[in-house]
């Protein structure tokens, strides 16, 4: 094999690795070492992460997500505020009025426990939710640069042979000067 002419697939692999990124091919990391190959091949290294992350998740990650997303809403905001008032207004004028007495008079003990058991529960899921959310951050900030760098490639690779055409039209115009 000479430094221009490749003899395999292989070695037109190794040249390119060599000739763009000045690192021999056996030098790369893995993920670029896949970069180099899509880029030789003329294949995309592009692709949705989403569907990729989503495919991988659980039953029981898919429940805290949504879980997470409803807790972080202002529908479920509205809902429990509204949900407090009523306990307020039910255990305070209502049940006051009735004769009865309320369940839960003020301080509103019973009800303190219930939104104590409530936070409990709900902050470990939205950690768990935003923990699988960082982890797929990752994952598309490694696709990001797999395209980015074939990106770079192939934009290196384009003025490699713009080069060549300039230099060729010059060598031409040169020997048609010398006639």
């Amino acid at each position: 094999m000479t430094a221009t002419t490749p003899t395999s697939p292989h070695d037109a692999v190794k040249l390119l690795a060599k000739r763009i990124l000045e690192v021999g091919y056996d030098d790369l990391p893995e993920r670029e070492r896949h970069v180099i190959e899509r880029v030789a091949k003329r294949l995309a290294v592009s692709r949705d992460v989403n569907i990729d992350y989503d495919t991988s998740r659980t039953f029981g990650e898919r429940l805290a997500d949504r879980i997470a997303s409803f807790g972080g809403s202002w529908t479920f905001i509205i809902i429990f505020g509204g949900a407090i008032i009523a306990w307020v207004i039910v255990n305070t004028d209502i049940l006051w009025n009735w004769g009865n007495g309320p369940f839960d008079p003020y301080p509103f003990i019973l009800l303190n426990l219930f939104l104590s058991m409530v936070a409990s529960v709900q902050a470990p899921i939205i950690m768990m939710s935003q923990n699988r959310q960082s982890a797929k951050d990752r994952l598309q900030a490694s696709h990001d640069y797999e395209v980015n760098l074939k990106a770079e490639i192939e934009i290196m690779a384009l003025h490699e042979k713009l080069d060549e055409i300039r230099n060729k039209d010059l060598a031409d115009l040169i020997r048609s000067l010398k006639k």
